[in-house]
């Protein structure tokens, strides 16, 4: 099966039409509140919002909207300046999709068939990357008017989440972050791709983005990049204090396994990390996570590296935490096994990359 036929073709012009700006906007309006200006940012108590986002698919735009701006609203009331929201978030989305429910059973029976090596039959199943393609021109004005309304009229700096799109003829996996004015202050693409990310030919992005706030600078690779050391080693290198990581974990959940991501790097470059989580459902595929906030051990009060981790991983959650830029400055000038050896580096790390 293909989307390039006049029934496809026209159903794409509704979803677009059915996405418009206008339509979004005008619907936001009547809905959010006028608030005050807040106080000035104080470096000293940065209080964060990790959002844990239950995966249930959204039958239409506004159902997307009034979930986005009930979680939002969360956050603010719980004091946060920056919220958090997950990978693969347009993923919620394919509730607009009709016959939606018999697609996840034909994606059910293939991925399980693919798991216990069988051969399956797939000429009448459309892959996720068309999905994906076809539903862009709709996601994006949804998106970007959404995530830009809510963070003008609660005076938040929100990392949207991630979305796979389509830009320029390839598909890729990319987190946008909105200002307290509503302006998109810019995007990171995901770097290192799950393999079955590369089945989809998910495009690679090629630099990590480090972005100036009244928060701090703040950075955020996307799930798989915090599994790799040298990830964060770039980001402390270009100035990050916060970086920000939405996650989609395709696997059953594991403690010990969830670790190889954001906690480790966080002790080795000494920055704080907020992880957001998608966990639930779709087409065969299962997410879990754990939403939280981490920080270098000393700058903990159990001496964890956790300042505050949701209970669950397959549910809706929170975490909130404040976090004081000063002590990690401190911390980063006084730590007692901190060294950087750039002679070292230099002479190394260009051969062993280039190999």
């Amino acid at each position: 099966m293909n989307l390039t036929g006049w029934k496809e073709r026209l159903f794409q012009r509704y979803l677009i039409w059915s996405c418009r700006r206008e339509k979004i906007r005008r619907y936001l309006r009547d809905s959010l509140p006028s608030l005050p200006l807040p106080d000035p940012v104080d470096r000293r108590s940065v209080r964060v919002g990790a959002l844990q986002v239950k995966l249930e698919l959204c039958k239409s735009p506004i159902a997307f909207a009034d979930l986005v701006h009930r979680r939002v609203k969360e956050a603010y009331e719980a004091g946060a300046r920056l919220v958090v929201f997950p990978e693969y978030l347009n993923l919620l989305l394919f509730g607009m999709l009709p016959g939606i429910e018999e697609l996840e059973k034909d994606y059910s029976t293939g991925i399980a068939a693919i798991a216990k090596n069988e051969q399956q039959e797939q000429t009448d199943v459309i892959s996720l990357p068309d999905l994906f393609r076809f539903m862009t021109p709709a996601v994006q004005p949804l998106i970007f008017t959404t995530f830009s309304a809510l963070a003008a009229s609660y005076h938040l700096y929100i990392m949207a989440g991630s979305y796979t799109i389509a830009d320029q003829g390839a598909i890729v996996n990319r987190a946008y972050l909105y200002d307290p004015k509503g302006e998109l202050i810019g995007y990171q693409d995901k770097i290192h791709l799950l393999p079955v990310e590369e089945e989809w030919k998910i495009k690679r992005g090629k630099i990590f983005n480090v972005f100036e706030s009244a928060l701090g600078r703040l950075a955020m690779p996307v799930c798989m990049d915090a599994t790799y050391f040298e990830t964060f080693r770039i980001l402390e290198e270009r100035g990050a204090e916060i970086v920000m990581l939405p996650i989609a974990n395709l696997e059953a959940y594991n403690y010990w396994l969830a670790l190889r991501g954001i906690w480790p790097r966080v002790q080795e470059s000494l920055l704080f990390g907020v992880k957001s989580a998608l966990v639930g459902s779709i087409a065969g595929l299962t997410f879990t996570g754990r939403a939280g906030i981490f920080a270098p051990l000393e700058l903990t009060s159990n001496r964890d590296g956790v300042l505050a981790e949701v209970d669950c991983f397959d549910n809706e959650a929170l975490a909130i935490a404040d976090l004081n830029l000063d002590s990690l400055h401190e911390l980063r000038c006084s730590h007692p096994w901190r060294d950087h050896n750039p002679a070292l580096y230099r002479r190394y790390f260009p051969q062993v990359y280039k190999r």
